[in-house]
């Protein structure tokens, strides 16, 4: 575990997915050009709103809010955190194990602060939501990326993760559902991936931000629910979920067995209270958010918003010759594949950068989330569906004369 009086020099590199495709991006809207942007998970300027009741309740408690909290989080928060680990078969979780935090991110950061020394290497998922490997490389560590498996619903690849557990492996990041494929993982995967974890000792990191935005009538699972005898950290907030992602309010919450994690706890406790606490107006809001299922689900069935451009995506991406996307069963992203040989594709980067520039639409390349191959992108399907069908009509002309030399 990580000895805290000991200082170490970083020697890192991060991919940045807002990189020259963003620079790009700011320097054409900075001229006035108007950028449609398939690039990040924003509700807000889509037109989803947060719930009123949820504002109402921030805004009331404006007054109460004012000074810090716990470093850990505001007591209602955390005990209503606690109640909905219960409810999804996470036992093990008390108030003392749950940290408030300044949106999931955060907390990724401070986790992995906590726990790596230089050469430690921690599994992550391959594609990637990219902060999870920047933040093992700005620790210290070594981010070992494992392979989803497209031709599997993009499944984590069992093999491939056992390949590459070293000595060195401190834990492993499950993404469930996922960002940026939008699937979701059945239970029988989530066990094999226990008993991986279980057979070599590793900690989990459950990143389970979309874990209230499920479509087709499916279920979620936890993945601590299926491992109570190991450490396991599990990420969530309400920035996705209940469409408040400007409010910055995420946590994480400790489960499993602590005992041979003691210096790493009393790291994580030492880190949170550096920081003094989170948002204390958006821990306010907690108790009250996860009481409010009703208007998320509405989002989700047949009807619903997220649910109708989710199927008009999958299918327009479908219909483009040299275009094939799986279907996604949560979150709202899809990870596209582009026929490489078709268009002549060896630099991803610059597909959407040609691409933004031509046709005045950010995507994210499939680099961006360490995905090794040229030949995925991702769009976020949050615009309304006129923009939506604006964007695929688009995507469709500029890849019938779209060639990279």
């Amino acid at each position: 575990m990580r000895k805290f009086e000991k200082s170490k020099k970083l020697d890192y590199v991060c991919y940045d997915i807002r990189g020259p495709v963003m620079d790009e991006a700011n320097r054409m809207i900075a001229q006035g050009v108007e950028i449609l942007k398939l690039n990040i998970g924003n509700p807000a300027p889509f037109g989803f709103r947060a719930p009123e009741e949820l504002l109402k309740k921030m805004n009331d408690n404006l007054v109460n809010t004012e000074g810090y909290s716990d470093s850990r989080g505001l007591l209602s928060a955390r005990e209503a955190i606690v109640k909905y680990c219960r409810k999804k078969g996470i036992y093990e979780v008390g108030t003392d194990d749950v940290y408030t935090g300044n949106g999931v991110s955060e907390l990724i950061t401070l986790s992995m602060q906590g726990l790596l020394d230089s050469g430690d290497e921690i599994l992550v998922p391959s594609p990637d939501y990219p902060l999870w490997t920047a933040s093992v490389t700005l620790a210290g560590g070594k981010a070992v990326h494992y392979i989803c498996d497209e031709t599997a619903d993009w499944y984590p690849d069992i093999n491939d993760i056992k390949s590459k557990i070293t000595e060195r492996t401190k834990g492993i990041v499950v993404i469930n559902p996922n960002n940026p494929t939008g699937t979701l993982y059945s239970k029988e995967l989530l066990e094999e991936i226990v008993t991986l974890c279980r057979e070599n000792g590793l900690i989990i990191f459950a990143d389970e931000i979309y874990d209230r935005l499920v479509l087709d009538g499916l279920t979620h699972t936890s993945i601590a629910s299926l491992a109570p005898d190991l450490l396991t950290i599990t990420f969530n907030g309400l920035s996705k979920s209940h469409l408040i992602a400007g409010y910055r309010c995420g946590w994480m919450s400790l489960c499993g067995d602590k005992s041979f994690a003691r210096g790493y706890v009393e790291g994580i406790n030492l880190l949170s209270s550096m920081r003094l606490c989170s948002n204390v107006p958006a821990q306010s809001v907690i108790g009250t958010a996860l009481e409010m299922e009703e208007e998320t689900k509405q989002l989700l069935v047949p009807g619903g918003r997220i649910y109708e451009q989710r199927e008009y995506i999958y299918e327009a991406l479908n219909q483009i010759p040299g275009i094939s996307a799986t279907k996604p069963k949560a979150a709202f992203y899809v990870f596209p594949k582009i026929d490489t040989k078709r268009f002549g594709i060896h630099n991803d980067e610059k597909f959407v950068l040609d691409f933004l520039r031509e046709k005045k639409i950010l995507l994210t390349h499939g680099g961006g989330f360490h995905w090794e191959k040229p030949d995925h992108f991702r769009v976020v399907y949050l615009p309304e569906m006129e923009q939506l069908k604006s964007a695929c009509c688009r995507l469709s002309d500029f890849l019938t004369y779209y060639r990279q030399e």
